[in-house]
């Protein structure tokens, strides 16, 4: 039978931490396959393989782009994105994790829709609609969920992938506004986009069809 990969679960301690796991596990490739926005984890895997000698490739899926219809309204971060809805009182629908809705206390006035994998273990810095579901989520769906919410704004972050892109779908559709969170500036490093293109630099060139 198959034997199950060698797993760890949870952080390494920082850059010096992870350069200490990758030493003392002879580790020789590090494939970086973090949520686009898992800025921190990103940082420490470039310096910790500098450190280390230890090559390093990024899979990180394409960000979403602009189609026609589309109304977005590009900010930086979180903070700039809370900046950026209207003084008002708008129903906003936050798509964006939990770990990133503190900043929005700031403007309480709105009707915020959340959507979480689980249900909150805290209590939340404002008072919000919460949705417990697990994607990926519909076209159909999403629409149905923005339509009986009234939703007049969104908020996202542009994680790409198919999975999360039905909101963005659904508000053009609908004619809403976007505000779309760009993602987080990193080291340069090698990155790809696919599975098949990890495999080829790892030599395993017979994996590339499939």
């Amino acid at each position: 039978a198959d034997q199950p990969l060698p797993t760890r679960i949870g952080g390494f301690g920082g850059v010096s931490g992870l350069a200490g796991y990758i030493r003392s596990e002879g580790i020789t490739h590090v494939i970086d396959a973090t949520h686009p926005f898992a800025a921190e984890m990103s940082r420490h895997a470039v310096e910790a393989s500098a450190e280390t000698g230890t090559q390093l490739i990024a899979l990180e899926r394409a960000p979403w782009t602009r189609a026609p219809g589309d109304n977005w309204i590009e900010v930086h971060d979180v903070n700039a994105a809370v900046a950026a809805l209207p003084e008002a009182t708008a129903k906003v629908f936050l798509a964006i994790g939990r770990q990133h809705i503190a900043p929005f206390a700031t403007k309480p006035q709105h009707a915020y829709t959340l959507r979480f994998v689980d249900p909150p273990e805290a209590p939340l810095p404002f008072a919000a609609d919460v949705i417990v579901s697990r994607g990926p989520f519909t076209l159909e769906g999403e629409l149905e969920m923005m339509r009986t919410r009234s939703i007049a704004w969104i908020v996202a972050r542009n994680s790409g992938g198919d999975g999360a892109h039905a909101k963005i779908d659904a508000a053009r559709m609908l004619g809403l506004p976007v505000i779309m969170i760009g993602r987080p500036k990193l080291p340069e490093r090698l990155r790809v986009e696919s599975v098949g293109e990890i495999m080829q630099w790892l030599g395993h060139r017979a994996c590339l069809g499939a």
